[in-house]
């Protein structure tokens, strides 16, 4: 199941709950490609664990999360 599909269930926890997730507005699965990332691909949830506020962890792997979308943008676009 894609990233996109997942943020958009009903019941998923995610924002399938709204009306933008049902419709899979853009700005909708950017944002759970992007929760994705920063759960996945950085280490978000060791520094909020580490007792770090979520804004400050957020700005610490904002780059690491820009760094992903640009290796997962399709060639051209």
């Amino acid at each position: 199941m894609s990233i996109a599909e997942h943020a958009c269930l009903k019941y998923s926890g995610r924002i399938g709950r709204s009306d933008m997730g049902r419709k899979l507005d853009e700005q909708a699965v950017r944002l759970a490609v992007v929760a994705h990332i920063r759960h996945r691909e950085t280490n978000y949830d060791e520094l909020l664990g580490g007792g770090w506020e979520r804004s400050d962890a957020r700005h610490a792997v904002a780059g690491l999360i820009d760094e992903v979308l640009s290796r997962w943008q399709p060639e051209g676009s």
